[in-house]
């Protein structure tokens, strides 16, 4: 589990290939303190696995469905990504309950400052955007950030100046893919919904019935 507050930038060594599959190489520092081997780190919000240590840098494996589901593929050797270790019982929850379980990936489609803000714009799948609600949370790259606004095809989040210097995407491009993570707590609202609706029609009936509207 995660925050979505970023520890520190990390820049990719190599995205190599390790028999079947690949390792990824990322150099830092901050998140090496206290980091152990099987620890997990998020790396531009995908939850990853230690599977090396070295003075200066780490080594975490991406398995298909990583690969498949982030743009963590898209890496090259100096690109800067978002780094999180994962919370400790005594951690403060500075922005949201974050997995680091990518749900799927964005594009960028616009950017605009107003003073000393930064507006994005993120276009992404409908399956996505039905999490997505105004004011609500959204992780984008590893980056707890509120939503400020909804379409049909896409969202808008604003990162404050100070954020701006703490993460990576103020250096993301129109095009450039994000890795998206909605609130984990939609999904179960969903998810419980959808289990009464199958089982009962909703009726004045049931709802007195289960304490939502007097009967009488």
């Amino acid at each position: 589990m995660f925050t979505g507050i970023i520890e520190e930038i990390g820049t990719v060594i190599r995205l190599q290939r390790t028999g079947e599959g690949y390792g990824l190489v990322v150099r830092a520092q901050t998140v090496l303190e206290d980091t152990r081997l099987g620890d997990s780190v998020a790396v531009d919000g995908v939850c990853l696995t230690v599977t090396h240590l070295g003075s200066d840098a780490f080594t975490v494996g991406l398995s298909p469905e990583t690969r498949a589901r982030t743009n963590l593929t898209r890496l090259r050797t100096g690109t800067a990504v978002n780094l999180e270790r994962s919370l400790t019982p005594n951690s403060r929850l500075g922005g949201h309950f974050v997995q680091g379980h990518v749900d799927g990936v964005g594009t960028l489609s616009q950017r605009r400052r107003e003073a000393d803000a930064l507006w994005l714009t993120v276009t992404a799948a409908p399956d996505l955007l039905r999490y997505v609600v105004n004011k609500g949370y959204v992780a984008l790259d590893g980056i707890s950030l509120t939503v400020v606004d909804t379409t049909t095809n896409s969202f808008t989040v604003q990162l404050v100046a100070y954020t701006q210097a703490q993460v990576t995407l103020p250096h993301k491009k129109v095009g450039d893919q994000l890795n998206i993570e909605v609130d984990v707590l939609g999904k179960y609202v969903e998810k419980m919904v959808r289990h009464y609706t199958a089982v009962a029609t909703i009726t004045a009936g049931f709802l007195a019935e289960h304490g939502f509207v007097d009967s009488a």
